[in-house]
């Protein structure tokens, strides 16, 4: 058994004067493992992803990473180093003035120098397709575009473990084919959450649910079929 990199353990959390969100959550992803969720809107998904980084505090419950108790925020910021969290809005992510700055910022925060930060963003950029693109002011891009200098921001980490909440938001059909093939490269631990069957079947190996706050019982095995993206194209399998 390998050991388990993020744990959550009877979690609770509750928004301002609205019911329970996450009532009494357990869940753990482990060494190597790729696990995809999926759930209704309002399920907790985003939720729970946002207290295993350290966003919101729940009202109840223990988080660990990497075998050790988050109990504040330095330890957070800590972990933080060691796991690359795509949001699920590109506009939450990205903040500087050029391209390069923002996918060179994680790196930077990780101790090194200028110039091995801006080799580093130069990497997950070309990693990503985005050649040239360096200079560009990220708020005048494309959300399609946005999404994949926002994944280069974390790949220039070169993180331990990738979260990733629904990341084929706004990607033409060629940009979640590339973003297919930039996973299946990884050998990595990752959680996914996303709304697309196939996307899931592509990019993990298990899939669970989340209903009500909680995730349910019980794990599938994802499975491929035949699909056309768009008028005109040729029928493939993901």
């Amino acid at each position: 058994m390998t050991h388990a990199v993020i744990e959550l353990t009877d979690i609770d959390y509750a928004f301002p004067n609205r019911n329970k969100c996450l009532s009494g959550l357990e869940f753990h992803l482990h060494e190597g493992e790729k696990l995809g969720l999926f759930g209704p809107n309002g399920a907790g998904k985003t939720t729970m992803l946002h207290i295993l980084m350290g966003l919101i505090t729940p009202d109840r419950g223990e988080v660990r990473l990497f075998g050790r108790t988050m109990s504040d925020g330095h330890s957070f910021d800590e972990a933080r180093l060691r796991i690359g969290f795509l949001f699920q809005h590109s506009d939450d992510q990205l903040f500087c003035p050029t391209v390069l700055d923002d996918v060179a910022f994680g790196p930077l925060n990780q101790g090194l120098g200028p110039d091995e930060a801006r080799q580093r963003a130069a990497e997950a950029l070309h990693q990503v397709g985005l050649d040239g693109f360096e200079d560009y002011v990220p708020y005048r891009l494309s959300g399609g575009e946005k999404k994949l200098v926002a994944l280069a921001t974390v790949l220039a980490m070169k993180p331990e473990v990738l979260v990733l909440d629904e990341p084929t938001t706004g990607l033409s059909p060629e940009a979640k084919d590339r973003l297919i093939a930039i996973l299946k490269g990884l050998d990595m631990a990752r959680l996914v959450v996303s709304h697309e069957p196939d996307f899931l079947a592509a990019t993990t190996d298990t899939l669970i649910a989340m209903r009500n706050g909680r995730i349910e019982p019980g794990r599938l095995t994802p499975h491929t079929h035949t699909h056309v993206h768009e008028v005109g194209d040729i029928p493939h399998q993901h």
